[in-house]
C-alpha cells in the first residue's frame, strides 16, 4: 500500500486506515493511498465490507491547501470519492475528532456514517473564500433538505455529531467507535449497497423562498462571494441531477479559487499560523507556569483573569479594596455565566472554573504567582505605583507584564529588578473574548519570557503577535493614523455616516465614528492630551472630538457622541448638537466643505494605514507584513476576505496605494510623510507579500 494509507482486515471485514499527521489532510498522498486501496478491495472476494478510519485524534480535517496554489495532482477528490461510493462493497466511515471539508465530502462518499459522541462535522470551505469542491454542495442536501444544507455550507460552521445526525448527515452516534463500527460493517456486509438519489433533492420551497434566502445570506455576507456562490451551488442540488451538480459546483470551485478574496482568505489561515513563529522566539523556551495574579479587577483585568481560569491556570486578582476585590470575583463569574448560556462550558466546568479564582485586596497575594500581569488604568503614574510594589512582592523571578495599550512599559518598570523578565501582554477588550494579544518586547525582555507569553496566549486559544516598543505598538498606532485622516475627511466635508457608511461597504463592521462612540470618546481625548506636549507642531490637529467631548458627550453612553443615541438603543442617528459643532469648526478654520465619493475616502483610509504599517515595518516594531495583518484582522474588525491592510495593498497594487498616500501628503505636508518602504515598493509595483518569507 502506501506510508500514509494501510489495509488490515477482520474477517470479511476491511478496515483502511488514514495516518497522516498531523490532521489526516487529503493530500495527494492519502487520495493515492485511498484509490490503491479501492483498486485492492473491489475484486477482493475474501472483503465484504470496508471501514475507513484514521489513526490519531481526529477523522480526515480537510484538505491540503498548500496545493491550492501549487495545483492539485492526481488523483483528483471528487473522482476518488464518485469511486469510493460506486464500490460494490459497502463504506463505513468512522468519524472522530474534526471531520472538516474534504473529509466531510470523502465521508458523505461512503455509503454509511457512524460518528463518536465528541465529534464535530462542518463544510468550512467559504472561510477560506472557495466552497465544497468534491461533492459537499450536492450530496449534502441531497441528505439534509435544503435548510440544513445552506447553513452547513454557507456558514461553515462546524457542528456537533448530535446536531448533524439530526440533520442526517450521518447514520448513528456512538460512544464506542471502534465496536459500533464493526458491527455496522458486519451487519453491511453482503447487503445491497445504498446509494443516494442522482436526481435532484426535494425542496418544498418557492422561487420567492429560495431569492429571500439568498438575500440573507448575502446580508450575513457582507462583501464575502463565496458564502453566496456556495449558496448557489447548494439552490442547483434541487434543480440539476448530481452528475451536472457536481459540474457546476466544480466551476464554482474553480472560479473563486482565483479570485483576490481567496487568496487573501488563504494568506490569512497561513499567517495566523506563522504570526506564532517569529524570529525573536527561536532562542526562547518557555517557562512552566501553574500561578497567574493579575492586578486590577475591571472589565479588562477580569476579562484576563477570566481567559486564564479557561486556560486551566490558577489565578488571583488583587484590587484596592476588599468591596472591589469582591465586584471582581462577580464580573468574571458574569463571564463565565454567559460562556454557560452560550453553551461554551457545562455549569460543573463553570463552577471548577470558579473554584481556581482568588480575588483580594492584600497584595502580598502576588507572592506565589508563577507570572502577574497589570491590567491598572491607563496612566503611567499608576502602572508605575503597580510596578513598584511588585519590585519588592513578587517574586525575583516571576515573570511581570503590563498590559498597556499605548505606552511604553520601560518608562514605568525602569525600577523594578531583573528587567529580563519584563514584557507587554496587550489583551483587547473584551479579553475573555477578543482571541488577540500583542507581545511587547523591551530592549531587556528575554527570549523565554516572549516564549512564555506566546505559549500562554495558545494555551488560552489567542493569537500572540510580536511587537516592539512605538506609542500604540501596531494596531493603536494604525489606528492613531485611521482617526486622523477619518477626521481631517469629516473636517473637508465628508459627513461622519458617509465615512462610516464607505468602511462598512468595504467590509468593516462599523464606521471609525461609530467604533469611537462605542469605545467612549474619554479614551482617545485622554491619549490626545497625554500625547500634546510631543506633538509635531507642523502636524494639523483636529478638534472636533475634542470639542465634543469638552461639550459634555462621549458618546453610546452619555447618548451622544459623532451621532446621538436614544435609551436603550445603539442605533446611531444624526445629533443636530454635533452637526453644528462641526459647522463652526469648519467655519472657524476658514474651511470650504468639498465633497468626497465614497471610494475616494476608502482608498485614503487604506493609504494612511499601509503608510503607518510600513514605518512600523522599517523601524522593527513588526516583523513581517502578516503581522501587521494578523494584529488588524483579529483585534480591530479588518475584513478577513481582505486578508488584512499589506494584502489589501497587494491586491490594488502598491503603486495605487502609494500614488493616493503622496497625494495625501502633498496636499497636507506638515501632517503625513510618505514611509520609504511604501516608497521602495509601490514604486516597482512590488508586493508586501514578499517580505514575509
Amino acid at each position: 500500500m502506501s506510508d500514509v494509507v494501510t489495509i488490515t482486515r477482520e474477517g470479511a471485514v476491511a478496515i483502511v486506515t488514514i495516518d497522516n499527521p498531523p490532521v489526516n489532510a487529503v493530500g495527494q498522498a492519502v487520495r493515492q493511498g485511498l484509490w490503491d486501496a479501492v483498486t485492492t478491495l473491489e475484486p477482493d472476494t475474501q472483503v465484504e465490507a470496508v471501514i475507513l478510519a484514521c489513526a490519531g485524534n481526529t477523522f480526515i480535517a480537510g484538505a491540503d491547501i498548500r496545493e491550492f496554489d501549487g495545483g492539485s495532482m492526481e488523483p483528483w477528490l471528487a473522482d476518488l470519492i464518485d469511486r469510493i461510493h460506486s464500490s460494490a462493497k459497502p463504506w463505513i466511515a468512522a468519524l472522530h475528532g474534526t471531520v472538516l471539508g474534504g473529509g466531510l465530502e470523502t465521508a458523505l462518499g461512503c455509503h454509511y456514517r457512524i460518528a463518536d459522541r465528541r465529534t464535530k462535522i462542518g463544510l468550512p470551505e467559504v472561510s477560506l473564500g472557495i466552497l465544497p469542491g468534491a461533492g459537499g454542495t450536492q450530496r449534502t442536501p441531497r441528505l439534509t433538505g435544503a435548510a440544513a444544507a445552506v447553513q452547513l455550507v454557507t456558514t461553515g460552521v462546524p457542528v456537533s455529531a448530535e446536531k448533524a445526525l439530526e440533520f442526517g448527515l450521518i447514520d448513528r452516534v456512538t460512544d464506542d467507535l471502534d465496536a459500533d463500527t464493526m458491527t455496522l460493517a458486519q451487519h453491511a456486509a453482503g447487503q445491497p449497497v445504498p446509494r443516494l438519489d442522482p436526481a435532484p433533492a426535494e425542496s418544498n420551497l418557492s422561487q420567492d423562498d429560495w431569492d429571500n434566502l439568498r438575500k440573507q445570506v448575502e446580508k450575513q455576507a457582507r462583501g464575502q462571494l463565496s458564502p453566496v456562490r456556495a449558496f448557489d451551488a447548494v439552490r442547483l442540488a434541487f434543480e440539476t441531477p448530481l452528475a451536472e451538480g457536481m459540474d457546476a459546483e466544480r466551476d464554482i470551485f474553480m472560479e473563486l479559487k482565483e479570485t483576490d478574496q481567496s487568496k487573501a482568505l488563504r494568506h490569512a489561515f497561513f499567517a495566523e499560523r506563522a504570526v506564532g513563529k517569529p524570529a525573536a522566539l527561536k532562542s526562547g523556551t518557555p517557562r512552566d507556569i501553574s500561578r497567574l495574579a493579575v492586578i486590577g479587577g475591571g472589565l479588562m483585568g477580569s476579562g484576563i483573569a477570566t481567559a486564564a481560569l479557561s486556560a486551566g491556570y490558577t489565578t488571583t486578582i488583587v484590587e484596592q479594596s476588599a468591596e472591589a476585590a469582591t465586584t471582581a470575583r462577580e464580573r468574571v463569574a458574569g463571564n463565565l455565566a454567559s460562556a454557560v448560556k452560550r453553551g461554551k462550558i457545562t455549569e460543573e466546568a463553570r463552577d471548577a472554573t470558579l473554584d481556581r479564582l482568588t480575588t483580594t485586596d492584600d497584595f502580598d497575594a502576588v507572592a506565589d504567582a508563577d507570572l502577574i500581569i497589570e491590567a491598572v488604568f491607563e496612566e503611567s503614574d499608576v502602572k508605575r505605583a503597580v510596578f513598584d510594589k511588585l519590585a519588592t512582592a513578587a517574586r525575583p523571578d516571576a515573570i511581570l507584564a503590563t498590559n498597556t495599550s499605548y505606552i511604553d512599559p520601560t518608562t514605568f518598570t525602569s525600577q523594578v529588578p531583573n528587567p529580563e523578565r519584563i514584557m507587554g501582554l496587550h489583551f483587547f477588550s473584551p479579553a475573555h473574548i477578543m482571541r488577540l494579544v500583542e507581545v511587547v518586547r523591551t530592549p531587556d525582555t528575554h527570549p523565554d519570557v516572549l516564549a512564555t507569553g506566546f505559549t500562554m496566549a495558545k494555551k488560552m486559544r489567542k493569537v500572540a503577535v510580536l511587537s516592539g516598543i512605538c506609542d500604540g505598538f501596531i494596531g493603536n498606532r494604525i489606528l492613531g493614523a485611521y482617526g486622523r485622516m477619518a477626521g481631517y475627511l469629516l473636517e473637508d466635508g465628508a459627513s461622519a455616516a458617509q465615512i462610516d457608511g464607505a468602511m462598512k461597504d468595504f467590509g468593516m463592521p462599523m464606521g471609525p465614528f461609530e467604533m469611537f462612540d462605542m469605545a467612549g470618546l474619554q479614551i482617545g481625548y485622554s491619549n490626545r492630551k497625554r500625547e500634546a506636549a510631543t506633538r509635531d507642531p507642523q502636524m494639523r490637529y483636529s478638534r472636533i472630538a475634542d470639542l465634543i467631548v469638552e461639550d459634555g458627550a462621549t458618546g453610546q453612553k452619555t447618548g451622544r457622541g459623532f451621532y446621538r443615541y436614544e435609551q436603550g438603543s445603539r442605533a446611531a442617528l444624526p445629533s443636530p448638537e454635533t452637526e453644528a459643532l462641526i459647522s463652526a469648526e469648519r467655519a472657524e478654520k476658514g474651511i470650504t466643505p468639498r465633497s468626497f465619493e465614497d471610494s475616494e475616502i476608502v482608498a485614503m483610509l487604506h493609504a494612511v494605514q499601509v503608510n503607518e504599517a510600513a514605518k512600523i515595518l522599517q523601524e522593527g516594531i513588526a516583523e513581517r507584513p502578516l503581522d501587521v495583518d494578523v494584529v488588524k484582522m483579529m483585534g480591530y474588525g479588518y475584513p478577513r476576505w481582505r486578508g488584512g491592510p499589506m494584502q489589501e495593498a497587494d491586491a490594488r497594487g502598491t503603486a495605487q496605494v502609494l500614488s493616493t498616500m503622496q497625494s495625501i501628503a502633498d496636499a497636507d505636508p506638515g501632517s503625513w510623510h510618505v514611509a520609504d518602504l511604501l516608497q521602495e515598493i509601490g514604486g516597482k509595483n512590488g508586493r508586501f507579500a514578499d517580505l514575509n518569507t
